[in-house]
């Protein structure tokens, strides 16, 4: 596979892996309308899940009424994710150079797990919930795994040219 190749697929992968961050992370935005929205889709689903749902929505509309600054913190959470998007161009432009970002952003998904299932139970978050959670890190760290392999071919290939 040659250099073209190899580019092209790292940066289509990048472009999606950034342009998820930046959706998952502008979710965070309309959060009373958001738990609104899930509370009223899944209440019909009855069971455990749409319980949890209903109480996580009248929680958000109760803080919404009494504290609406607390939501400050889920626009600034839903900023990170965009600043972090933004890490990826370094590698989008210059992958091989910048490989460092797509490990750390590995790391950063496999922290994910740890977050999902030794911290969410503190906070109440229940088991099929922390799951949803983990789900991020797992599916985050594919294309992300994908793209290192693929920097890595770049990287030797670029390599084996300066020995000949």
């Amino acid at each position: 596979m040659n250099n073209d190749n190899n580019l092209t697929y790292i940066r289509r992968w990048l472009a999606f892996f950034m342009v998820a961050l930046l959706f998952s992370g502008l979710t965070a935005v309309p959060l009373e309308w958001g738990t609104d929205w899930l509370a009223t889709t899944t209440r019909s689903w009855g069971g455990t899940w749409s319980v949890w749902v209903e109480d996580v929505a009248a929680a958000v509309a109760h803080v919404a009424e009494i504290h609406p600054a607390l939501f400050y913190g889920t626009d600034w959470l839903a900023f990170a994710h965009v600043v972090i998007a933004l890490a990826f161009i370094g590698p989008y432009r210059d992958p091989v150079r910048n490989r460092w970002v797509v490990e750390w952003g590995l790391l950063c998904c496999v922290l994910v797990l740890p977050l999902a299932f030794l911290w969410a139970p503190v906070r109440g978050i229940p088991f099929f919930w922390r799951c949803i959670d983990a789900s991020f890190g797992v599916i985050g760290a594919i294309p992300l795994w994908m793209v290192l392999r693929r920097i890595n071919r770049l990287s030797d290939q670029a390599s084996n040219t300066v020995m000949q």
